[in-house]
Order: structure tokens, then C-alpha cells, then sequence
């Protein structure tokens, strides 16, 4: 008999997930299966972990399970948003493609956290009311950090990874746009945003169930207010995967926001100072 092989990174990181125990022995019939199907293809980027068509399945299903019961469990819907959103991530690619600007950055492929960006300039240099400004002023008010994004892992191609990684880190320039905060009601909004700008599965996922966890007044809102404004602006503005937003830091936001074709939602957290 075939002796029992170790479990893979992939398998130790499901084990940690709330809803792993569902799929332990899926895991452990894994180990069993024969080497042509358990043979990952080889590591495309830093970041990359390579898994095979299987071990693609079975975390599809758990981060999907995980996802559903929490819709706001970044780390799930980060891991599905990657096993599920190769289609999307490939046509918003080709989107870029099709801009000077967009191709100047797959061509430069800019980063944003802390070591790429001196924020402490950037509040030294940047005007009241510019985009700059009301981004690092923003962050401050909710206590979060760039830094915080999940590395991409299980896209098998190295430029769709890019793409991956430039939609999540550009993720809170959004809410400096849309003016949106924090909290579930705003957050969900905001997805409804994104899906109208990318079609991404992960984006879907937390708009129609993320609702879930909210109470009927604010649900009502969501769908009265926010859905209605979400679809058609996010539709309507400019693909912002095309806009290099690290050249806009000392725009005026309310002009940036006119040259985007971005609009204020009926109800936002926070407004330029």
C-alpha cells in the first residue's frame, strides 16, 4: 500500500480555517491520489505557492464555505477571489491594455505600502483637500495600513497576479473616492462598486451575501441607497485599474473625482477637510 505523504502548505492552511474539519479528509485522500495528478507546476513568483488541479478544488470549495458563513473574512474571499477569478482577472488585464496608462502600469507594476510610499511626506507636502491629503488622513481615522493586504498565492500566472495584487492594494483609494468608510453597510456598497468595475466572483460573493450579517434597516438602505448608486457610477467612471493613482497625491479630490466621472454616495462617513 501507497504510504501517506505529509500535508502540503495548502493543506495546513486550510486545517486553520474555522470550517477546515469539513474537508480534513478530502485532504488526506489527496495524499493518496497518484503523482501525475499531485505534481504542482512550478513557482511563477515570489509569492507563488503552485497546487495542483485537485488541491485547486478542494480549496476553491473550503474558502467558498468559509466565505459564505463570513462574507467579510478577507483572507476566504481573497483565497477564492484567486482559485475562481482567472477569466476576470485576464479581461481586466486586456482593459489595461488598452490604456497608455494601464499599460504603463503592468509595464512598471508600482507597489503600494509603506516602504514604496514615504507617507510622511506625503502629509508634509499635501495640500488640504487633495487626494493625498484626505488617502493618508483616512487612514489614519480607521487604523489601517496598506500594508495589510494578503500576498497573492494561487494565481498560475505571473502578470494575472499583478492585476491581482494591484486591484487589492488600490482597494483603499476607493473609499477615498466613494468617500465610504469602514463598516459593513459602507464596505458591502463598496463591493457592489467593484463588481459593476470588475465582474470578479469574490466581489459577487460579498455583495449578495454579505447582507446577511446586516439588519433590515440597513439592508433597506443598502438596496434603496447605496446598490442603486454603487451599480451605475461603478459602471459608468473610469476603469480605475487604469489610473495611476500615486501621480494624483496633489490633485484637488473633488477635481480628481470630476475627471474619474466618480460620484458621492447618498451616505458616506467622512468628508474633505
Amino acid at each position: 500500500m501507497q504510504r501517506s505523504r505529509p500535508l502540503t502548505l495548502l493543506g495546513r492552511q486550510l486545517l486553520q480555517t474555522s470550517n477546515a474539519r469539513v474537508f480534513s479528509r478530502s485532504l488526506t485522500s489527496l495524499s493518496l491520489c497518484d503523482e501525475e495528478h499531485r505534481t504542482p507546476g512550478k513557482k511563477l513568483y515570489e509569492t507563488h505557492v503552485p497546487i495542483s488541479n485537485i488541491e485547486r478544488t478542494v480549496l476553491t470549495a473550503a474558502s467558498a464555505v468559509t466565505a459564505l458563513n463570513d462574507p467579510l473574512r478577507g483572507d476566504m474571499v481573497a483565497t477564492l477571489g484567486e482559485t475562481t477569478g482567472r477569466i476576470f482577472l485576464a479581461r481586466m488585464r486586456d482593459q489595461m491594455l488598452e490604456s497608455s496608462v494601464g499599460r504603463r502600469i503592468l509595464r512598471e507594476r508600482p507597489i503600494i505600502n509603506t516602504r514604496t510610499i514615504d507617507f510622511d511626506k506625503l502629509k508634509r507636502t499635501c495640500a488640504p483637500g487633495t487626494f493625498g491629503q484626505v488617502y493618508t488622513s483616512w487612514l489614519e481615522e480607521q487604523g489601517v495600513t496598506p500594508d495589510t493586504r494578503c500576498d497573492v498565492k494561487f494565481v498560475d500566472d505571473e502578470e494575472l497576479a499583478y492585476v491581482m495584487k494591484r486591484y487589492r492594494e488600490i482597494h483603499d483609494f476607493f473609499h477615498t473616492l466613494t468617500a465610504l468608510g469602514v463598516t459593513v453597510e459602507e464596505e458591502i456598497a463598496l463591493k457592489w462598486f467593484e463588481w459593476a468595475q470588475t465582474g470578479l466572483p469574490m466581489t459577487m460573493l460579498a455583495s449578495v451575501f454579505g447582507p446577511l450579517r446586516m439588519n433590515w434597516s440597513e439592508r433597506r438602505r443598502l438596496y434603496t441607497d447605496y446598490v442603486p448608486w454603487a451599480l451605475q457610477c461603478g459602471a459608468s467612471c473610469t476603469p480605475l485599474m487604469n489610473v495611476y493613482f500615486e501621480d494624483h497625491f496633489h490633485t484637488p479630490l473633488d477635481e480628481f473625482r470630476k475627471q474619474l466621472g466618480v460620484t458621492l454616495p447618498p451616505y458616506h462617513s467622512f468628508h474633505n477637510p
